[in-house]
């Protein structure tokens, strides 16, 4: 099937594909939208089920780039780029470095930066073929803590809009995913006195979670069925679907998970449920800012006052879907759209 006809081909400016055989490297970069500047966005390694999928997954992860860059009104475009291969298996110097020659190509259209499967040493590695990287060490570093902080912060919005509460006391809030950002959300979620349920693949994270903050430990797919307050996704995208949607009982769904509706109209269908969703890219922007404060010379100061504007964001995007009959998503890809001039 041509890149042109797939269901999330979105009038993307770019798509390429790149292979190195001498380091294995197989990737793919989108850039989806440069209206308001060069593109930046993470790089995500991960084991895809076909290529295909790891094209998808590109296509929709830059497309959702372009809109978080907008809804922070930074001065940046929309970019993704996955590496298809086992980060704990096949990740080598070699194949990093054949990645950073791969963004050098494209001459400063793309900014690379870590994503899942990706660290800091990793674009310390990309930085020695170019200096189109962010989140390097020196630099900003780890974006995860900054995507956490503004999480909580929507959380906030979302839970004041929703239960009329200033903080989240006494609430209950599943968090799916405890990885960097979700174990970091659950260290705010805590000290904000929250009751806390957790789930994940990986056993380690979520014994540790459970220790710090008596956590209740469940399955990754039970987490829907759960009596909570909040749902928060910070695993990978695609979880709200026909299915998971019918089953939840949260009044709230915020999280920091990249892409969390399977498709568009699942946002139509958790407002029908009564179910307050607070669109993705605008709550886990925290982490978008971080990296791009450096190279764009924004002050710590300045980067904080961003992230803390992400309540006001939401409240604004709740406000308008209340007034105008909307599902929350598609009042913010129309706030998106004004500012990136669609």
């Amino acid at each position: 099937m041509a890149v042109f006809d797939l269901p999330d081909f979105d009038d993307h400016e770019q798509v390429s594909a790149f292979y190195d055989p001498e380091s294995g490297l197989r990737a793919i970069i989108a850039i989806h939208n440069t209206n308001r500047g060069p593109a930046l966005g993470g790089c995500r390694m991960w084991t895809y089920e076909s290529d295909a999928a790891a094209l998808t997954d590109a296509l929709r992860l830059s497309r959702g780039m372009t809109y978080k860059a907008a809804v922070a009104d930074l001065p940046l475009g929309g970019g993704k780029s996955v590496i298809i291969g086992d980060s704990h298996k096949d990740k080598t110097e070699a194949l990093m470095r054949a990645m950073g020659r791969a963004v050098e190509t494209l001459g400063g259209r793309y900014i690379v930066a870590e994503d899942v499967g990706t660290t800091v040493p990793d674009m310390d590695i990309i930085r020695q073929e170019t200096r189109h990287v962010a989140g390097v060490s020196g630099g900003a570093g780890n974006p995860s803590p900054s995507t956490a902080h503004g999480t909580f912060v929507g959380m906030r919005a979302a839970v004041k809009h929703k239960l009329g509460k200033d903080n989240l006391a006494g609430l209950a809030v599943a968090v799916q995913g405890v990885g960097a950002v979700g174990s970091a959300l659950c260290d705010w979620l805590a000290k904000d006195g929250a009751k806390l349920f957790v789930s994940d693949i990986a056993e380690a994270p979520l014994r540790k979670v459970a220790a710090a903050h008596g956590a209740t430990v469940v399955d990754n797919d039970a987490i829907y069925d759960l009596e909570v307050d909040v749902l928060a996704p910070c695993a990978l995208g695609g979880g709200l679907n026909d299915e998971s949607i019918a089953r939840l009982k949260a009044a709230v769904i915020c999280g920091s998970a990249n892409n969390q509706l399977a498709e568009d109209r699942h946002g139509q269908a958790l407002a029908d449920r009564g179910i307050l969703y607070a669109p993705d890219y605008v709550v886990n922007a925290g982490g978008l800012i971080d990296v791009a404060r450096i190279s764009l010379g924004i002050s710590l100061d300045e980067a904080k006052a961003m992230l803390e504007r992400i309540y006001d964001t939401l409240m604004e995007i709740f406000t308008r879907a209340d007034r105008d009959n909307m599902p929350t998503n598609a009042v913010a890809d129309r706030l998106a759209e004004e500012r990136f001039a669609r």
